[in-house]
């Protein structure tokens, strides 16, 4: 069976786009609630800050992917050198949202620094920054692969 050609590249940039940062989301959920169950350790280190916090660095971490990441599909041939700045502006987007989170939250700045210090300095940012770079390599695989989507052995049977 062959299959028919497909053109420059796999799926197209928005879907790309789309997909992964779904599962940028679904891996960042997962990830941090099976690190601090391995670890007994909590995502923010900090005591009495509430949901806000996190609630906001997810939602701006989330964000940052996916503008990072359509900026690096929607080039002609994008490469996966651009992952590790995709990896970065997570990272500060993260950080960025917790403080600003905390802040909102009615905490004084102390604690709201000691929330994204302690955070920068843990596994979690680690993590963070690895589902970063392994969603952003796919979404770049996704781009330029020439993958088309699963077939039937009887789909392209002229008869």
């Amino acid at each position: 069976m062959t299959l028919p050609p497909r053109g420059a590249g796999g799926v197209s940039a928005r879907l790309a786009v789309a997909l992964t940062t779904a599962g940028f989301f679904a891996l960042l959920v997962a990830g941090f609630g099976m690190l601090s169950l391995a670890t007994d350790a909590e995502v923010i280190p900090v005591d009495g800050l509430g949901p806000v916090p996190g609630v906001v660095a997810v939602i701006a971490a989330v964000v940052a992917f996916a503008a990072a990441t359509a900026s690096i599909v929607r080039r002609p041939r994008p490469s996966y050198r651009g992952v590790w700045l995709a990896a970065v502006a997570v990272s500060l987007a993260y950080l960025l949202g917790l403080g600003v989170g905390a802040l909102l939250s009615g905490v004084d700045v102390a604690r709201a620094v000691a929330a994204v210090g302690g955070f920068a300095t843990s596994w979690f940012g680690v993590l963070l920054a690895s589902i970063a770079l392994v969603c952003g390599w796919s979404a770049v695989a996704l781009v330029r692969t020439r993958a088309g989507r699963p077939r039937w052995p009887w789909e392209g049977d002229e008869g």
